[in-house]
């Protein structure tokens, strides 16, 4: 098969009843097979696919494995050129797979790409996880252009031309199968959240190129399984965050990055705090202690990025602080 979409479900019957037929209607079947991986829901999801979509693969997992983890365990049970991994809360559109496709068959060195992505909700404006394509600064925040922090750009063209990316959001990653699984997949220890931030930097380092593809375009709602002023949220962002430095920082900047980064952890708990916020602020504490407590692994997983290491200087990671940018300079927009 030519290209498998996977989208991956967790308690998501009405995502599914929405936004699936759309993908059924908009994806050639000739050359397009659609998965849904399913990670042990406790509602009707799985019965609801049998009865009403039955052309649909369905693969059932045995418990919540999570995204990064659902995702790999899924996939394993795949065969196909390429993988989309695809949110249960996108619209897309019709051809939104082959323009993406027929760059990174033209383009081998390619491991990646996304679509733009817009917002369901203001379908005028980008939306936050992934926008115009993922970009990263020198202290591990993310950012799109498109989307800096909370500030969502309205899209007026302005993002419209094929350009390389640090990183493609999850939320609708076209992956080259083969390099995905020779790069390791998605760290199940990440559960949910920059798993695939890390797994494009792994990409990067290991000589590929991620792209952003305008020319498809898909609509996401966004916070679907986990609502943005979770705590649990805010633990897996600072978590994570540590676990993406650590794994793929170069040596030459690897120490100096990640002390500033607890420093500036220590801020954003000090934020927290002030401002009545204590399950987050008792997020950010537990996402370190679990860091620590994880060094043992993280090393070993350091040590194997560190050796298929071909790319260490990226250009399209932002050298300064966005943090910085953002709250004192005052700036709305990075555009790289």
């Amino acid at each position: 098969m030519k290209t498998a979409i996977a989208i991956l479900n967790w308690n998501g019957q009405g995502f599914l009843k929405k936004f699936l037929p759309s993908v059924i209607d908009n994806s050639p079947a000739e050359k397009t097979e659609i998965y849904v991986i399913d990670n042990a829901s406790t509602d009707e999801s799985c019965n609801f696919l049998r009865q009403n979509f039955p052309n649909v693969q369905l693969i059932q997992l045995d418990k919540n494995y999570g995204f990064a983890e659902g995702y790999n365990k899924g996939l394993a049970q795949i065969s196909a050129e390429y993988f989309v991994l695809l949110n249960s809360d996108v619209q897309v559109t019709p051809h939104w797979i082959e323009p993406v496709i027929a760059y990174m068959d033209a383009h081998k060195n390619c491991a990646a790409a996304m679509p733009k992505l817009l917002s369901y909700a203001r379908p005028d404006y980008f939306e936050y996880a992934g926008a115009a394509g993922g970009f990263i600064d020198r202290y591990g925040f993310p950012f799109c252009n498109g989307r800096l922090f909370s500030e969502v750009q309205k899209d007026c063209g302005q993002y419209n031309e094929i350009k390389e990316i640090f990183w493609a959001s999850g939320a609708a990653l076209f992956v080259r199968s083969e390099v995905y699984w020779q790069c390791g997949g998605l760290d199940a220890d990440f559960f949910a959240h920059m798993e695939e931030i890390d797994l494009c930097w792994r990409m990067k380092n290991a000589g590929h190129s991620i792209m952003y593809i305008p020319q498809s375009t898909v609509y996401h709602v966004g916070g679907g399984a986990l609502p943005a002023s979770s705590p649990f949220k805010t633990y897996l962002n600072f978590r994570n965050n540590l676990y993406l430095l650590y794994k793929n920082l170069p040596n030459k900047n690897f120490l100096c990055t990640l002390f500033a980064r607890m420093v500036l952890d220590g801020i954003a708990f000090i934020q927290f705090a002030l401002t009545g916020k204590f399950g987050d602020a008792k997020s950010i504490l537990k996402a370190h202690r679990h860091f620590y407590k994880a060094l043992p692994d993280l090393k070993k997983k350091r040590k194997a990025v560190q050796q298929q290491h071909k790319a260490v200087q990226h250009p399209q990671m932002y050298r300064k602080s966005i943090v910085w940018d953002f709250y004192v300079r005052r700036k709305k927009t990075i555009e790289m």
